[in-house]
């Protein structure tokens, strides 16, 4: 399925024709007691006149609020009043009008209109900057489904949208093209999630990849399982080398129209596991079920590198996706085994379900190396533990650099995917030792913190943040913006991180 077409449209919703549905912004009453009275948006007197509907009567009948996400439906019978086609009103709460309010009204106005053909709203016409970009954004991920039965969908997503009463000016079109490239970079990081391993392994995703660069204009570079033993990533190579389906190591370049030798330069490292068995460190029936998602991280880089041209990224971003399938066969890493490092630092594998930072750690080294980043962030869905500490609602992260921690967790409440920091708490780096290697991949205790410690070995002194996505790499169910199954989380906070005007401003 693909997300809804927007246009937006100086006209009120009642005149424009084609759709079949208009949405009003319903807001909060202005004051308290029992005569205050929740109060309608742009349009709403015309389109009450036009159907001789008394829609404030409406709301005060069906007791409306107007909190964000409410949603009183209104049918509007064959025949009534200059309805041109038009068959129902919906009459969405905006509660107080922050971005979060604007998603959870966009999210839910997507799923009262399935199955309609077009929609004119003037609800992003409260706030046609931030409301605008949090609206459009909450109604694309509000759509979103992922449907390969033999039989039609239940329901489809609106396929078009007016965003009635605003101006087609070149500031508004640029508003419109943000929130598309953000909700875009949401649903295709879920999409990506979505896909089962029986279709998708490393070179699906490397080949995912290839068309994100030829459609986006980036660079790229695929190392395969003979160019990666030869290289010396022995990370992605001793986690890949079980499966039928060999590893990847994807590189994606992005830079913008005016950059220069001077202009800074970002890495993003994506997890890329496109199923996780655990292993000979074999999982649970029950916790195999969900590991086609395990390369979310991976699906996060693409779909952030995909869309940074349209967010108006200033800096150069190399993309790294270290892709693999843990499997287990007779050529299984085992638990014992010692791997080398990209760059030569070696891992005890004590336990073969901790394949996540084995790959990670290869692309940071030679992110490290080659690359030279001035700012490095992972993103992986890489401990159970993470889940335990904050739910599925959270993402947590760590960091080195208090400026890229700071920023971060701005971008990430900016864009509605909030994140938590945790401590690298140095007390716990004896936990890495190992008598044979210079680090045990999985010791034991405070799981999310010590896989931090193990992974900042790789990026030196550089400022470096790593996104621990594990707790909300699925959503349980439909709620606001998120939809049941893998969420795609973070796109959305890196975009809303690069497209600033200085993204790495007072990092060391």
């Amino acid at each position: 399925m693909s997300p809804p077409e927007f246009a937006l449209s100086g006209l009120r919703p009642h005149v424009i024709l084609g759709v079949d549905v208009v949405a009003l912004p319903v807001l909060p009453a202005d004051d308290e007691g029992p005569l205050a009275t929740v109060l309608l948006g742009p349009g709403a007197a015309e389109l009450g006149d036009a159907l001789e509907l008394d829609l404030v009567g409406i709301l005060e009948a069906s007791r409306a609020t107007g909190a964000a996400g409410e949603v009183v439906t209104v049918p509007v019978p064959q025949g009534a009043p200059d309805n041109s086609g038009l068959r129902l009103v919906l009459l969405v709460g905006v509660g107080q009008q922050r971005p979060v309010d604007f998603r959870r009204a966009g999210a839910a106005l997507a799923r009262a209109a399935h199955d309609r053909d077009a929609v004119a709203t003037t609800v992003a016409a409260l706030d046609p900057e931030a409301g605008l970009e949090a609206f459009v954004v909450g109604l694309m991920l509000g759509s979103f489904a992922f449907h390969w039965r033999s039989t039609p969908p239940e329901s489809l997503p609106v396929p078009r949208v007016v965003l009635a009463d605003l101006d087609d000016s070149a500031e508004q079109r640029a508003t419109l093209r943000r929130a598309l490239a953000a909700g875009g970079a949401g649903w295709r990081s879920r999409t990506l999630a979505s896909v089962p391993s029986n279709l998708k392994n490393p070179e699906w995703l490397a080949d995912q990849a290839r068309e994100i660069a030829g459609s986006a204009g980036l660079d790229i570079r695929v190392w395969d399982e003979r160019e990666l033993e030869a290289d010396g990533f022995g990370g992605i190579v001793g986690v890949g080398k079980a499966s039928a389906t060999p590893p990847r190591l994807i590189r994606l370049d992005y830079a913008p129209r005016k950059s220069n030798r001077r202009t800074p330069t970002v890495v993003l490292v994506g997890k890329g596991i496109t199923f996780d068995t655990g292993g000979l460190s074999i999982k649970p029936g029950e916790a195999m079920v969900n590991m086609k998602r395990d390369m979310t991280g991976g699906a996060v880089v693409l779909a952030t590198l995909a869309a940074l041209a349209d967010v108006g990224c200033p800096v150069r971003v190399v993309g790294l996706v270290a892709a693999a399938e843990n499997a287990v066969s007779g050529n299984a890493m085992r638990p014992g085994d010692v791997v080398r490092h990209y760059g030569g630092r070696t891992s005890e594998v004590t336990n073969t379900d901790a394949e996540g930072r084995l790959v990670l750690a290869d692309a940071l080294a030679y992110a490290v190396e080659q690359v030279k980043p001035d700012a490095i962030v992972d993103v992986a869905t890489l401990t159970g533990a993470m889940k335990v500490a904050l739910g599925q609602t959270v993402g947590g992260y760590f960091a080195n650099d208090e400026a890229l921690a700071a920023t971060l967790a701005e971008a990430g409440d900016q864009a509605g995917e909030p994140l938590w920091r945790f401590p690298l708490y140095a007390g716990y780096e004896d936990k890495l030792s190992s008598t044979v290697a210079d680090a045990d991949n999985a010791p034991g205790g405070a799981g999310a913190i010590t896989a931090a410690l193990f992974l900042q070995h790789f990026v030196g002194d550089v400022p470096w943040a790593h996104l621990d996505i594990a707790s909300v790499g699925d959503a349980p169910e439909d709620r606001h913006e998120w939809t049941k199954g893998p969420t795609g989380f973070g796109a959305r906070a890196l975009l809303a991180w690069l497209g600033r005007e200085e993204p790495l401003a007072g990092v060391r």
